[in-house]
């Protein structure tokens, strides 16, 4: 019998803003600027955040109204639109070149400054003469440069711009947030004609955030501004959560599930058996209505109160969610949960761990098989911005259709979205990086070394750099050549191997596509090793031959003319 679900808990609130916003025309016929805000639902703020944005556009090109108005637009659309895990300048930097390649083409210019306000920090993206602040009990501190030409009578010209170049080159400023602190973005026509003391005294006079921005526009066309004005300003009332998870734990807070029985119904699934009882989790086979058979990943009741093990689990599902489907699990949507738990989709096979138990190292077709949709798999996972950092063959199975899954996402780490403890090394010893162990922070070539252990102890049976226990402090010298234990390794693959290997990241691979890449190449060498035809071997001699045999020929031919 099901217990009753406690009632969650009082939500605790994560990043709290205002915001205000105002612009004018003044003496023009046209306000070329426009300004843009997002606040989208809690789940996607705590992935992507806040979004802020003031535009100019240029009134010497073809429309400069035209110009602010799309590229917010775009903006606004195209970055909620990125992958959640991608970095915030990462995804800004992306969609921003494609926007100014779209300016160019069609003769229109703007200047722009964004900002992102997530959790606890704020990113800054901009190019141009609008100006960004931050104010903060009395002090006023810019944090946006002027890209305009310093000569007394050229500060009206832009040096950057979106559209003015082929290449943009945006400016971007990463930072930790203040509570109460405020941002301001103000377009040219404000600071033009105000002093940075004036704002400051209109910021501290004004609690009210609409009559800030009011004053300040109001203030800079009588003060003699014959521009457009427009002033967007953000306070910052409550700051949000340090890391993703921490905010996806304030979001859905629910109790553990009760223990699981066999055959117990469980929020409209069918508990099967338990298949594993840890102390980091426990794992479940459940049936579907439609008898399908998934796994329920939830805690042990010993770590409902440790700091870190609910966030850690919903941080688990969420990178799982955002690269589901090839060489990766399926997550069941679980529209109705009520407990701390996820469902993924059970896949009949074996691991790599329990294949080599069985029957040893691989056969050369079925390795290299796995060597391509490993690699690959790392590749999508790190253009995805996620870090496995466990890979080992107890994390890799191959199903029933013969085809790769990935699994365990519990150590896997988001730059921006994850929180590297100091001094933490995760994963198993002897699949980890030289340098994650001298305190490198977590990065793709921490997944490729792994993989590369991976390939080789399933092709060989051993460790290229010795088997490394926990808490072992290991050397790491040359790998020990692969056919030392395989003989028949060929010569391209030795080499591959040993690259893949190198203690010193700067000499591996430095991407999963480039391995791909140099994986592809060397089979190909195996036609290569071929016996080749003498012409393509040594032409020269084969040319040389031909022409002497056409020369005997020839004179054969005269001698026996001259005799007839």
């Amino acid at each position: 019998m099901n217990q009753p679900a406690m009632p969650p808990p009082a939500v605790p609130t994560g990043l709290q803003l205002r915001f205000a916003e105002f612009s004018a025309c003044g003496p023009r016929a046209e306000n070329q600027d426009a300004t843009r805000t997002v606040t989208p639902v809690p789940s996607l703020a705590a992935s992507k955040g806040y979004l802020f944005a003031v535009a100019d556009g240029v009134s010497q090109c073809t429309d400069g109204g035209l110009a602010s108005r799309s590229t917010l637009q775009a903006l606004a659309l195209d970055y909620y639109a990125t992958p959640e895990t991608w970095g915030v300048a990462q995804a800004l930097d992306r969609l921003l070149s494609a926007q100014n390649r779209w300016l160019q083409a069609n003769g229109l210019l703007t200047t722009l400054s964004a900002l992102v306000l997530r959790g606890r920090r704020f990113t800054l993206a901009h190019i141009g003469d609008c100006r960004v602040y931050r104010w903060l009990d009395g002090t006023l501190q810019r944090i946006s440069e002027d890209h305009v030409w310093e000569q007394p009578d050229m500060r009206h010209v832009l040096k950057r711009a979106l559209g003015l170049d082929q290449y943009v080159v945006m400016d971007y400023l990463d930072g930790e947030l203040r509570q109460g602190e405020r941002l301001l973005l103000i377009s040219d026509g404000v600071w033009g004609v105000l002093s940075d003391s004036t704002v400051r005294s209109i910021l501290s006079e004004q609690d009210d955030l609409d009559a800030a921005v009011n004053a300040l526009v109001t203030a800079a066309h009588l003060a003699g501004s014959q521009d457009n004005a427009t002033a967007l300003l953000i306070q910052v009332d409550q700051l949000g959560a340090d890391s993703l998870g921490d905010a996806l734990i304030q979001l859905q807070q629910w109790p553990l599930p009760p223990n699981l029985r066999a055959g117990q119904s469980f929020e409209g699934w069918r508990v099967e058996a338990a298949l594993g009882d840890s102390r980091q989790s426990l794992l479940y086979r459940l049936r579907d209505a439609h008898d399908r058979p998934w796994l329920l990943k939830t805690l042990p009741t010993s770590r409902q109160d440790e700091n870190g093990a609910a966030q850690a689990l919903l941080l688990e599902e969420w990178f799982v969610r955002r690269v589901a489907g090839r060489f990766f699990p399926d997550v069941h949507p679980l529209p109705e949960r009520q407990h701390l738990y996820y469902v993924m989709r059970e896949y009949s096979g074996q691991t790599l761990a329990h294949t080599f138990a069985q029957h040893g190292p691989m056969d050369w077709a079925q390795w290299h098989t796995l060597a391509r949709d490993l690699i690959s798999a790392l590749g999508l996972l790190h253009r995805r911005n996620i870090f496995h950092r466990d890979i080992k063959p107890e994390n890799l199975l191959i199903d029933e259709n013969g085809e790769l899954r990935v699994l365990d996402f519990g150590l896997a780490f988001c730059p921006g979205l994850s929180v590297d403890a100091a001094g933490d090394v995760p994963g198993t010893p002897s699949f980890i990086a030289p340098e994650a162990f001298n305190g490198a922070p977590p990065a793709p070539s921490l997944d490729l070394y792994a993989a590369s252990v991976t390939l080789y102890f399933l092709l060989t049976g051993h460790y290229p750099h010795g088997e490394i226990e926990a808490f072992q402090r290991h050397r790491f010298g040359q790998p020990v050549p692969a056919n030392r234990y395989r003989p028949d390794t060929p010569e391209w693959l030795e080499r591959h191997l040993d690259k893949a290997l190198q203690a010193d990241p700067a000499k591996r691979f430095e991407t999963a596509e480039q391995w791909l890449l140099e994986l592809e190449r060397g089979e190909l060498s195996l036609l290569d090793a071929r016996p080749k035809p003498l012409l393509e071997r040594e032409p020269l001699k084969v040319w040389r031959g031909v022409a002497l045999v056409s020369l005997l020929l020839n004179l054969l031919l005269w001698i026996w003319v001259i005799k007839h």
